[in-house]
This record gives C-alpha cells, structure tokens and sequence, in this order.
C-alpha cells in the first residue's frame, strides 16, 4: 500500500501555479487551516479557488486573498464574513463568481457524479441566471447548471485512518465530502489518526479509495 501520510513540506511539492482548488470548511469550520497555509508558504500564484464561503479575517481563505495575486479566482456563495473579500470584489482586483449555496453543493455533486449538470429554479429571472442555458422540462422552465471539478481538493477531517478513510464531527462534514468526491487529487487534514480498523464502518463518510495524502493537523514541517 502507497504510504498517504506526508509531510508539510511534501505538500507543498504538489501546488502549482495556476490550480483550481476546492477547499472545504464552512464559517472556519471543517476548514483545513494546515493545509492552507502550506499554500502561502508554496509561494503559488493565479489559483482559482471553489468554498462555500471566504471565512473569517484571519482564519482560512483569508490568508489566500490577503496575499497579493494567490487567488486569481474566486466561486463561493457568501463572502460577508470577510470585508477583504468584498473590497478586493468592488476593486476589480479578485473576480468573484456567487452562485446560490445549494446550486454550489449540487455543482459539486454533479462533478463529482460525471453528471453533465443539475436543472434547478433557483435564480431564474436573477443576475444568477446571466449566461446560462434555460432547459423546458414537461412546461416547467429550469436553470442548467454545469458541474464544477477542481485539480486537487483540500478537506479536513475529524477522524482520519492511515488509509484514509474519514469520519467528520457534526458540522465539520458540510462540504468536504462532496469535494472529495470531485477533484483530481484529495488531500486530507487529519485532526485524529489513528489506526486501520479503529473507525467504526458506518461512520466512514468518505472512504480512503477517495483520498490521496494524509497530513496532520499538528504538522509544521
């Protein structure tokens, strides 16, 4: 079996310029703060960048757009948390694409499905729509959604064994399995590792098949 745990400084050896990343988390919870910063570090530049929200100042996504020309790209659905996030928005420095955060997880979903999209009503006859394909389905008008993949996805979980299989606590699940599920590649912070065996199967929420690497959430090297 291919050894999943890697170090900090591995990490960094598998950014590069120019990536579309998912990173999971919602509100700074979930979100993989180690991981993250093993991204500033890199020094990687002109990343499109897929969250539900640009969290907290300070915390997560945060440390991504306060660094000069690291997001090149920004799909979220909220950004009211982070002031930075809108002033670099109104500026014309990040492109920020918003979509509904239901259509964002369903998105995802898709991509993560090999679907060709999702049909939903949600921002019909909105700034939402604009560019996008209306499908008639039996009379009823529909919005097409694509699906949205990424070259690598970063996630954190609660419970992680050195196959890779995770367990997430309440709502630190939110959006990581689903990410998981449509990347590239998939890199896991672990805040627990423990031993194959040691995760009770039916709280497996995403299993290991899924996952790539393995880094520790106490990792500083």
């Amino acid at each position: 079996m291919k050894e999943k745990l890697i170090t900090k400084k591995e990490l960094k050896k598998l950014f590069h310029d120019n990536m579309t990343m998912m990173i999971g988390g919602f509100a700074s919870v979930g979100t993989p703060e180690v991981l993250i910063d093993a991204i500033v570090e890199s020094g990687v530049k002109g990343l499109t960048v897929i969250s539900n929200d640009s969290t907290h100042p300070e915390q997560g996504l945060w440390k991504l757009i306060s660094k000069e020309g690291v997001v090149a790209k920004l799909i979220a659905s909220h950004i009211g948390m982070n002031p930075l996030t809108g002033t670099k928005m109104n500026e014309g420095t990040l492109p920020v694409e918003l979509i509904p955060q239901g259509s964002l997880a369903e998105k995802i979903r898709a991509g993560g499905a090999g679907l060709g999209g999702i049909l939903t009503q949600t921002g019909l006859g909105t700034e939402v729509e604009e560019g996008k394909e209306r499908i008639t389905v039996d009379g009823v008008e529909f919005l097409l959604e694509k699906p949205l993949r990424a070259d690598i996805a970063l996630i954190r979980g609660s419970i992680v064994d050195k196959k890779g299989n995770i367990m997430y606590k309440g709502t630190t699940q939110n959006f990581n399995p689903l990410m998981a599920m449509a990347a590239d590649l998939v890199i896991v912070e672990a805040e627990d590792l423990v031993e194959v065996g040691a995760i009770e199967p039916e709280n497996v929420r995403t299993p290991g098949i899924l996952v790539n690497y393995i880094v520790r959430s106490e990792c500083h090297e």
